[in-house]
């Protein structure tokens, strides 16, 4: 994150649960309190946006009644409050910009995944391909390198996002507190029956069963650990997030597992042993292109002979990341810094190059992810008194709010898959 934006719900007390955000007067948070000044920008991204709009089938109202956009009477509207400050952001800023019009309130929509999803799906064509080249030279903000994911720079890039607050998790996670893509089937809408099946699978590729001794790389809340150790498995879970340990440590203990199950505060660079099995759910996305090699080798090294891995995995196509995996997003700056979603091609690649390793067996997961992630939008701002109840703001409202839209547009229409794969030695 750039330093002119605070980090939302940067704990204040490493004793508490309890989290200082910025409350300015304003009632948004420094560095977005007054839209940039760039003319010439904003006139040029008021072109683009408009040439763009223009086929899209949603219809942009501005103040006054202008409209525009190809949709009918039943399509997503965005409303468009503050046009010179929208326009400004999104010239000076570009896809960071609309996203931040968005927690300002430059712009608002009652159906934001329903008005992002015809975005997502013509992402790599809105803008024209040498335009796009120029953005990435001119305005495209590049990562920076404090974000790397070294053994520190991961810990800290991990607490930015996991250590917000468990209270603000269990808000609108199910019970098993899963914060990854559901498998919903036979016509069910139930979360937690569809994250029950999501861990069933994975733990199945993995081929755990009574007696092994299992390690998980990525404890989240336990949920996973829980249901390996009820099967009888013996389970090791790393995390480097010290407060997912406590309640992951006190969520065991009330499941009555506590005994089959070690939670160690311990990167996955820092895991010693062999193991019957290894799991490893909606982690890699976290471990950045470089450190790949490292993430795939450590699967391998720790895995017994026989054994299986059971990946799950957020994907992208491969020529939009290669293009796009120096990009510092909207995402990585308010929600996931550091993070890199591979694609499939990139995992194989790195199996084939740094381990003995295959995937044998894959399923997909996208449409499931899409619902997943519009039941969490809806439990989220059902319960957003209860939220801003833990002390978080109205801006940080509109930032979740957008955080979760936005990814479940980007299933919505195929730009981003979440696989389950099963990996076995060659």
């Amino acid at each position: 994150m750039q330093h002119d934006a605070p980090a939302p719900g940067r704990p204040r007390d490493d004793r508490t649960n309890t989290h200082t955000l910025p409350r300015p007067s304003e009632g948004v948070w420094p560095g977005l309190a007054t839209p940039p000044v760039a003319p010439v920008k904003a006139r040029i991204a008021e072109s683009l946006f408009r040439n763009a709009v223009r086929s899209l089938p949603v219809r942009v109202v501005f103040p006054g009644g202008e409209r525009i956009g190809a949709g009918g009477p039943d399509s997503p509207v965005m409303r468009i409050e503050r046009p010179a400050a929208f326009f400004a952001r999104l010239g000076a800023h570009s896809k960071i910009g609309f996203g931040e019009s968005y927690m300002v309130g430059d712009w608002t929509s009652t159906d934001l995944p329903g008005l992002l999803t015809p975005f997502a799906a013509t992402l790599s064509t809105l803008v024209p391909p040498a335009l796009q080249r120029v953005a990435r030279r001119r305005v495209e903000a590049r990562r920076p390198r404090e974000e790397v994911n070294s053994l520190e720079g991961s810990r800290e890039n991990i607490h930015r996002h996991y250590d917000l607050s468990n209270d603000l998790f269990a808000l609108f996670l199910d019970d098993t507190m899963s914060y990854s893509a559901g498998w919903f089937a036979d016509g069910s809408d139930d979360l937690l029956l569809a994250q029950e099946r999501k861990i069933d699978g994975i733990l199945d590729m993995a081929g755990v069963r009574d007696g092994m001794h299992v390690l998980e790389i990525g404890t989240g809340w336990g949920g996973l650990a829980t249901r390996a150790a009820r099967r009888g498995a013996r389970v090791t879970t790393l995390t480097i997030s010290k407060e997912q340990q406590q309640l992951a440590e006190a969520r065991l203990a009330e499941a009555g597992v506590a005994d089959r199950v070690q939670v160690l505060l311990r990167d996955y660079r820092e895991a010693r042993g062999a193991y019957d099995a290894v799991v490893s759910v909606e982690m890699v996305e976290a471990v950045g292109a470089e450190y790949w090699p490292t993430y795939f080798a450590a699967l391998d090294r720790l895995l017994k002979p026989g054994g299986r891995v059971g990946l799950q995995a957020i994907t992208m196509p491969h020529d939009r990341m290669v293009v796009s995996q120096d990009d510092y997003t909207w995402i990585h700056k308010y929600v996931f810094p550091g993070g890199l979603i591979p694609s499939v091609t990139s995992i194989e690649r790195n199996l084939a190059a740094d381990t003995t390793l295959h995937v044998a067996e894959r399923r997909s997961l996208g449409p499931d992810y899409a619902r997943t992630l519009g039941r969490w939008r809806e439990r989220f701002l059902d319960r957003w008194d209860d939220v801003a109840a833990l002390g978080f703001d109205e801006t940080f409202r509109r930032m979740w709010e957008f955080y979760l839209g936005y990814c479940e547009a980007g299933f919505r229409v195929g730009y981003l898959d979440v696989f389950q794969m099963g990996l076995a030695r060659r």
